[in-house]
């Protein structure tokens, strides 16, 4: 009897320090709906990885590396049907939303989860003539598709297709501090805002611990579907109304507050792009892709960054994120080579669309392309396409 006490005493011991963290997997698009069965991968370099899989409660355990989960650990989520989600710890505690893979070529996909506290963030998107939020969950080509108020999240609005020559900008309200100004709890609640395109999780914005505001901007989409990271604060009574008068000046005005970036952050984005560079030449398409995503979150006005990483994602069939990161290297083009950078990627959207059988869309971008650079395929091009349009 001593002997199993005893050993039972030792299992509930061991048990206890297997399961010593603990994450959370949810729907991005089903309100309350745990993922089963999802690989979950967690890394630490120097490191054996840890695989295990999430339970029918969504929930996966982690004993972490020497008991730690602290910011040297990088979490993969990999479910087929679902973007890979890549978060970087400390994890335990806290709920990750999995987003089902898109299929339109112009649609996106915004994702809030933060922490226990404040209970309420609400998600907004504003683009003309309408505004999404939880008083109006369906607008021209977006919904919100998951409303929180219990804390965690998450809070998705799915952007179905995306309007060319139209602007758009996403913000996080704290609901819960709406009549509170001058706190600090929007900054510190954990916040994160993941954006899917395609198959693929594709930039990461981050609330900014300390900092005063009960409104988030986080970003802008502007009219050649390009992002512009904004991540300004507002500190406003009654959120709700003024939140929303606020984004509608910033679309109609046509005006992003782009962020500006350290020297030491620019330094460290030019780091993950050698590395990049150097995986994609041995062959390893999907760790260059991660090194790449990284460079941008760390310096979104990065061209040479948005460059390889629209060229990775051709090579792994991903087109929808092709033509995100082609379109930011567009914008982004400048000195000697810009109209060569740019006819190049006007190109690379031209041949997406053309193999979707988007023949207008196909034929704008190959005219683009030769608008900036003389070339036969792009004259080529624009014959294929007008002679399909002909056809009609």
């Amino acid at each position: 009897m001593l002997r199993n006490f005893l050993f039972l005493v030792s299992f509930l011991s061991f048990a206890t320090c297997l399961f010593a963290y603990e994450v959370q997997l949810l729907s991005a698009v089903k309100k309350d709906t745990p993922i089963a069965d999802a690989e979950v991968i967690f890394q630490k370099s120097g490191e054996t990885s840890i695989k295990t899989f999430s339970n029918v409660q969504g929930k996966a355990f982690f004993e972490g590396f020497g008991g730690k989960d602290d910011g040297d650990v990088m979490m993969l989520v990999k479910k087929p049907g679902f973007s890979t989600f890549v978060a970087k710890c400390p994890c335990d505690g806290l709920t990750y939303a999995l987003s089902p893979n898109m299929t339109n070529l112009d649609g996106l996909r915004i994702v809030l989860t933060w922490g226990k506290t404040p209970h309420d963030l609400d998600s907004h998107l504003a683009y003309p003539s309408n505004h999404i939020n939880f008083q109006k969950r369906e607008g021209r080509n977006a919904n919100l598709d998951v409303d929180d108020t219990d804390s965690y999240g998450p809070e998705t609005i799915t952007i179905t297709k995306k309007e060319v020559g139209k602007r758009y900008v996403y913000a996080v309200n704290n609901y819960s501090d709406r009549m509170n100004t001058d706190t600090k709890r929007l900054g510190n609640s954990g916040a994160r805002v993941n954006v899917y395109i395609g198959q693929t999780l594709v930039r990461t914005y981050y609330a900014e611990p300390n900092k005063k505001g009960n409104v988030w901007i986080v970003l802008g989409i502007d009219e050649n579907g390009a992002f512009q990271d904004i991540n300004s604060y507002v500190d406003i009574k009654n959120s709700n109304t003024q939140v929303k008068q606020i984004l509608n000046e910033m679309v109609a005005s046509g005006n992003f507050q782009v962020s500006t970036f350290s020297p030491e952050r620019i330094a460290r984005a030019k780091q993950y792009n050698k590395k990049g560079e150097e995986e994609y030449h041995k062959g390893n398409l999907e760790t260059a892709m991660y090194l790449f995503q990284d460079a941008v979150d760390s310096y979104a006005s990065y061209g040479q960054a948005y460059s390889n990483l629209g060229l990775t994602y051709q090579k792994l069939n991903r087109e929808a994120e092709a033509l995100w990161a082609n379109r930011k290297a567009i914008e982004l083009a400048s000195g000697g080579n810009k109209k060569t950078v740019k006819a190049s990627s006007y190109y690379n959207i031209a041949k997406i669309y053309e193999s979707k059988g988007e023949w207008q869309e196909a034929l704008t971008n190959y005219e683009s392309a030769l608008a900036n650079k003389e070339h036969s395929a792009y004259r080529k091009g624009i014959q294929r396409m007008r002679e399909k349009l002909s056809t009609r």
